[in-house]
């Protein structure tokens, strides 16, 4: 079973994949991931990625579907995968399509942009010893300090709301597109983001087993 993974940041999909990679015992694929990897190991696009990353600079399309096709093709992959951060565009998707990669379903979970950034300007992590928190749904014992180290609870710069609605601008303008592109290939899957995994799971796996 193949699967891309769709969302807005903050959505839960990387949560959901990682669940979702478990439960049927496949491999999680991610962009970033990946990159690290062929950086790794040394491979030839891995080493391409290098260059551009050296200078400072985005890698270039062409280069991450070349890492993305050198990682499809190892062994882990011939049961399925799940793919979460790529494709960003719809010049990716069709890269994708045109290496004959079979995608069954494209699950793209949904939730407001409101609902987003509260969730996500709500985190907060231990500086000391990385345990998550959130002000409203997973609070600590004692405001602003861990429960685990007493260590002093911060907010990171990804969850600042300004750098929350800058991220969802790129998604709605480079990524969301993809949401037309897999219903017109009948393969998406649009799925109601819960504020519990739990249940957003559940919802996944209703549709994909069903």
């Amino acid at each position: 079973m193949n699967i891309i993974m769709l969302g807005a940041p903050g959505a839960g999909k990387g949560t959901q994949a990682a669940v979702l990679s478990e439960h049927f015992g496949i491999p999680t694929i991610s962009t970033g991931n990946m990159i690290r990897e062929a950086l790794k190991n040394g491979t030839e696009m891995g080493l391409k990625a290098k260059s551009f990353m050296d200078e400072g600079k985005l890698v270039p399309d062409e280069v991450v579907i070349g890492i993305v096709k050198e990682r499809l093709s190892e062994d882990d992959c011939k049961k399925g995968f799940i793919l979460d951060g790529f494709p960003r565009t719809i010049p990716q998707a069709e890269a994708l399509d045109d290496m004959g990669v079979d995608i069954q379903y494209v699950i793209n979970i949904n939730i407001s942009d409101e609902r987003i950034i509260n969730r996500m300007s709500g985190r907060r992590v231990c500086e000391n010893c990385g345990r998550p928190y959130h002000i409203v749904n997973l609070k600590p014992k004692k405001e602003g300090v861990c429960d685990d180290c007493n260590g002093t609870l911060v907010q990171r710069k990804d969850d600042h709301p300004d750098t929350v609605l800058a991220r969802l601008k790129v998604y709605h303008t480079e990524t969301e597109p993809l949401v037309g592109y897999y219903k017109k290939q009948g393969k998406l899957v649009d799925v109601e983001g819960q504020d519990s995994v739990d249940d957003t799971t559940a919802a996944v796996l209703k549709v994909i087993e069903a």
